[in-house]
């Protein structure tokens, strides 16, 4: 189905009245069933499903994935063993699209489909809920938020963080100034990655093997690959830049700093009170192996932002970094010898955030935080407390009250704005100077370029007028 037919036929006989062709799951009784499509069911898909599914009178009814290897093992495993009802399944999202019984749907997919997936799901009149980062590029990002603005639905960021009392909680003590001006913020993403090492073009042959998956010629026979690249360049099919290693392509993914940093650099903005940086600056690079790796595995970024209440220079400052390999604790919270909460808490790996008052410092992981406090570091104020952020999208689609929403897509709009930015200085090799207010470089025609793709592949591409 090309692009034009599909919201051809979502917006048949309504265009006039601008609003989205089915009724909402917001304009219904309160308590009826909501119904869940999840676009992506390979890694963190799966979670998304076990999730919503665990959720009182909410049901995943549909699932979408360009590799129908994944269908049997998911189905049964996820719906089957636990007495679940099989869902529908699609290879082609705007085929679950047109399915008027799905109330809501949740992006799970690689970072180029991101927000594409999510407009069009918008345009469909579903509620939708995207992974982070919300957008493969800044372009993208604005067009998302435009739709989001423009129709009636809910639309949720997944900077889970958002949802969490602990991060809460640190953000209002932040802003209440319990810390005295806090002028400086930094995001650690240290997370222990080995080589992807090299792969040539084509299916894996005899005696070959791929960490993420057995990609031999019978295993791609049914993957719908054009699908997979839909807005990227056409390229062969390479094993590392499908199942995960997609993230380290330029063409697919945004590096470290856009899978799992981008969460930092969310809560280190919320708790900063700031928008978007006016002066970028990054250096870092691929190191140590020699793979097929083309974003770097260390980045250190730097962005100013101004503020007019301050004292001295009247900016803030946030500082990111990614650390590949062994590094130290800066995050140094809880029994790291503990794995209790996962990734987050791991021996290996060290992810978090720190933040510098006139009156102490801050130091935050994803459920815990820890104030010390003057010249002598006394320890001062604590919070802690995990949510649910499926719960919360769910809660808002109910109450059609957008106040309700934690990670609003706006906001985490902004959070993913930053971090193209950083990608983007890196890239460039220079400091760049950004105008938030028209969303462009200040006189330079390159860093504008990489605001968005060179040219889109017809026809997944991300519509002018959403």
């Amino acid at each position: 189905m090309e692009r034009r037919e599909f919201i051809k036929q979502s917006f048949a006989g309504t265009v006039a009245m601008n609003i989205p062709y089915i009724l909402p799951a917001s304009a219904r009784a309160a308590n009826d069933r909501i119904r869940i499509g999840v676009v992506g069911i390979r890694g963190m898909g799966k979670s998304h499903i076990q999730e919503f599914n665990a959720l009182e009178n909410v049901e995943v009814v549909a699932i979408c994935d360009v590799d129908q290897n994944l269908f049997p093992g998911v189905v049964q495993s996820l719906f089957l063993d636990k007495g679940l009802k099989a869902p529908k399944t699609y290879v082609d999202m705007r085929e679950m699209y047109e399915d008027k019984d799905i109330d809501a749907v949740s992006i799970v997919t690689p970072n180029h489909w991101h927000a594409l997936a999510a407009i069009w799901a918008i345009q469909a009149g579903k509620h939708v809920t995207v992974e982070k980062p919300c957008c493969y590029n800044i372009y993208e990002g604005q067009k998302l938020v435009e739709a989001a603005e423009k129709y009636n639905v809910i639309v949720q960021d997944g900077a889970e963080q958002r949802s969490n009392p602990g991060a809460q909680s640190a953000a209002s003590f932040l802003h209440e100034d319990h810390l005295g001006e806090v002028y400086m913020a930094k995001g650690v993403c240290f997370k222990r990655r080995n080589t992807i090492g090299k792969y040539p073009d084509g299916p894996l042959g005899p005696g070959q093997t791929h960490p993420h998956g057995n990609f031999t010629r019978e295993y791609m026979a049914n993957v719908d690959y054009d699908l997979w690249l839909g807005p990227a360049p056409k390229r062969p099919f390479n094993p590392n830049r499908f199942h995960y290693n997609w993230h380290w392509n330029w063409d697919y993914g945004n590096g470290d700093m856009g899978n799992q940093g981008v969460h930092e650099l969310d809560v280190a903005r919320w708790g900063l009170g700031v928008g978007l940086p006016t002066k970028i600056t990054a250096a870092g690079g691929n190191f140590m192996f020699d793979d097929d790796q083309n974003t770097p595995n260390n980045l250190m970024a730097v962005f100013e932002f101004p503020n007019p209440d301050g004292k001295g220079d009247k900016k803030k400052i946030l500082q990111f970094e990614v650390r590949h390999w062994y590094s130290n604790k800066d995050i140094n919270l809880s029994d790291m010898t503990s794995d209790s909460m996962g990734y987050m808490k791991s021996s290996k790996n060290n992810i978090g955030n720190l933040f510098f008052g006139s009156d102490g410092y801050m130091v935050k992981n994803v459920d815990e935080w820890r104030t010390y406090m003057g010249t002598n570091e006394e320890p001062g104020p604590t919070g802690s407390g995990l949510g649910n952020h499926y719960q919360n999208f769910v809660d808002t689609i109910r109450s059609n009250d957008r106040s309700m929403l934690c990670g609003d897509i706006k906001e985490g709009f902004h959070s993913c704005a930053v971090m193209h930015l950083g990608n983007i200085a890196y890239r460039l090799g220079r400091t760049l100077e950004f105008d938030p207010e028209n969303m462009k470089f200040v006189n330079d025609k390159e860093a504008d370029a990489l605001i968005s793709r060179a040219e889109y592949r017809a026809p997944y591409i991300i519509p002018d007028k959403v």
